[in-house]
């Protein structure tokens, strides 16, 4: 065998593997298609706890994209703001997407702000511990000017909750390996409050009351099929440095 047939044959096993790669990366088949009817005004009560929606609040959605991209990123999204009895507010964010492929994927909130004109001080995995899952979620500190706005979310793709860049990636490659172009959403709460710690502290809180009060598919909604598989996975805050 010759070195020029041996070199054609190399490039065309490189060929043949790569084209087996590129469809098995391109996934076919929509999972959770019954979302298509989902209303997330109706998904999130109103009222739950000690939790009152407030009529007429300031809506803080931190989304930089045109309503264009939002259109095609995302099939619904749902603002709210709430208040407790003594005052402190909790600002609610949705994103709803039924295509999660790495060109229409959801955007992070670490991404988001920063767009806005947000510094990221501190982010970390973390786990909110619900009475129906521990759930892993990502917080983020942000500031801007003498706002500081602590924000704790989630991304559920498929059935998977995910939090960052590295997590969401995996997900959706592994989707893809099996032919799935999962569906995802985006979960986010935040205050207004330089009290870091009090403020995820009653982010948790308001986690806690909202999931319980949800009907088992509106949870399934939020949290696909998560059992807490992660509950030890946490990490410190990490300084970032933002340019």
């Amino acid at each position: 065998m010759t070195h020029f047939t041996r070199r054609a044959i190399i490039l065309a096993v490189l060929m043949l593997s790569a084209s087996m790669l590129s469809a098995a990366l391109t996934p076919t088949q929509r999972i959770m298609v019954e979302a298509a009817q989902l209303d997330l005004e109706a998904l999130i009560p109103h009222q739950f706890g000690d939790w009152q929606m407030l009529e007429g609040g300031v809506q803080a959605v931190i989304n930089p994209q045109t309503q264009q991209t939002l259109k095609k990123l995302y099939s619904q999204t749902l603002s709210r703001t709430y208040i407790n009895s003594d005052g402190r507010r909790i600002m609610l964010s949705l994103a709803y997407g039924a295509d999660q492929s790495q060109d229409n994927k959801i955007h992070k909130p670490e991404v988001c702000y920063p767009a806005q004109g947000f510094r990221i001080i501190n982010k970390k995995n973390d786990i909110v511990h619900a009475e129906t899952a521990d759930l892993p979620v990502m917080r983020i500190v942000t500031q801007l000017g003498n706002r500081h706005e602590p924000v704790t979310y989630w991304i559920r793709m498929g059935d998977t909750l995910v939090r960052g860049a590295i997590e969401q990636n995996l997900a959706r490659i592994n989707y893809g390996l099996k032919g799935y172009i999962p569906d995802g959403i985006l979960f986010r709460v935040s205050e207004i409050n330089p009290d870091i710690e009090s403020s995820f502290s009653l982010q948790d809180q308001f986690i806690q009351s909202l999931l319980p009060s949800l009907t088992p598919d509106a949870r399934k909604m939020l949290i696909g099929k998560h059992e807490g598989s992660q509950k030890n996975e946490v990490n410190l805050f990490i300084p970032v440095s933002v340019s």
